[in-house]
């Protein structure tokens, strides 16, 4: 057991402290001697260790008593989890360290005053304070959330340079942040696609508890065989006629990319795959949307007719009409989801085609080599030259 004295000088936190702890029920001591004594045993220590990991992230203490008086508090997944944001926050501060460095050795440095990202990250701090629900449903805890803000921070650069490309400042990409997190349209959206996707996983709705089993029951047959279309079809007709998402006037929309989830995101293949046998995501993902046949999202047919033909001229007028039905329907679907996607929106796309080298071996694989640089060469010329 040690005194209050002593575990101030063992961790640095002074007694007024460990005493405020006490008082607010975060860290009671193990034991009160009849003098009035408090006394802590090496339980209450590691107790305040991750109480201290917490403050260095700098949560409010209010919030790290809610997270370690839950039921679902796990110590060992906690300590993981600050772990990765502390060494997160190491890789910023060494960025900033060299920073300071190169400014010492007299070498240009990058202007704070344009790239000030703090208003920013204030609208991520301001939508965790007032929508800690919504925080948890969109992103699993509050603890992933402060992992994402830590990985915007290790990436400040990049961000700041993506917000002025496609926003013009940073205070225009700030209020576009805002508007997009508080969006009724998204973030209901997202919870019906969470609440499918849970179903399904759970087995919490019958039939397509035993559509999707009965799908997943051979992995060797043929995923186009009208067997398994036959299957593929009532899947298809259940999840349109018992989910919100897939009911609206985009709900074929929405169940294209639903689809799409089973072919080409990774958690969700390794969630299907682990519950139905490897290769089960896949073999599901190539049934459904073999059902589908040729429906798609407008967007997904106009980028489908602009990659048509790589041996087309990307500036041409036949070309560039087709970019400018692609301009309209993405504004339109702005529209329809009430998003804030910036006024260059189209200009910073075409950067993602030439130059983000994950985007173009995905681009390049679904259109055909030297499709991610044509799309890209179309979208920058009309954004460079479009009046609207």
């Amino acid at each position: 057991m040690r005194t209050v004295k002593q575990v101030s000088d063992l961790t640095g936190i002074s007694v007024r402290a460990l005493h405020y702890y006490d008082e607010i029920g975060l860290l009671k001591p193990s034991e009160i001697t009849e003098a009035g004594y408090r006394l802590y045993d090496d339980e209450a220590l590691k107790t305040l260790q991750q109480i201290l990991f917490f403050k260095e992230l700098d949560i409010p203490l209010k919030d790290v008593k809610e997270i370690m008086s839950s039921p679902y508090f796990d110590k060992m997944q906690a300590l993981k989890n600050q772990k990765k944001l502390l060494m997160l926050k190491r890789k910023r501060l060494n960025g900033l360290i060299e920073l300071i460095n190169k400014t010492l050795k007299g070498e240009s440095t990058m202007n704070f005053k344009e790239f000030d990202m703090s208003e920013y990250f204030n609208v991520l701090e301001e939508f965790k304070t007032e929508h800690k629900d919504k925080v948890i449903k969109m992103y699993g805890s509050v603890d992933k959330y402060n992992e994402l803000i830590e990985k915007c921070k290790s990436k400040e650069d990049e961000i700041a340079k993506m917000a002025i490309k496609q926003y013009g400042s940073i205070e225009k990409y700030a209020k576009a942040l805002k508007k997009n997190l508080n969006s009724c349209v998204t973030f209901t959206l997202e919870e019906q696609y969470d609440k499918f996707k849970k179903d399904c996983l759970e087995d919490k709705h019958p039939k397509l508890k035993e559509l999707f089993k009965k799908l997943a029951y051979d992995l060797s047959k043929d995923p186009s065989s009208k067997e398994i279309q036959q299957i593929a079809e009532e899947i298809t007709n259940t999840a349109k006629r018992d989910y919100e998402a897939f009911k609206t006037d985009n709900g074929d929309d929405h169940w294209y990319y639903m689809v799409r989830l089973y072919l080409v995101y990774p958690e969700w293949i390794e969630e299907v795959d682990k519950k139905y046998g490897n290769g089960a995501s896949k073999f599901i993902g190539e049934a459904l949307k073999n059902y589908l046949g040729d429906k798609q999202p407008k967007l997904e047919e106009l980028y489908t007719k602009l990659a048509a033909d790589l041996s087309k001229d990307p500036y041409s007028k036949e070309v560039q009409q087709i970019v400018e039905e692609i301009s309209d329907a993405t504004k339109k679907s702005q529209e329809f989801y009430k998003l804030d996607e910036g006024e260059n929106h189209l200009g910073y796309t075409a950067e993602l085609y030439l130059s983000n080298s994950t985007w173009i071996k995905a681009i390049d694989k679904e259109y055909g080599s030297g499709a991610s640089k044509f799309i890209g060469e179309a979208l920058k010329f009309y954004s460079e030259n479009s009046k609207s």
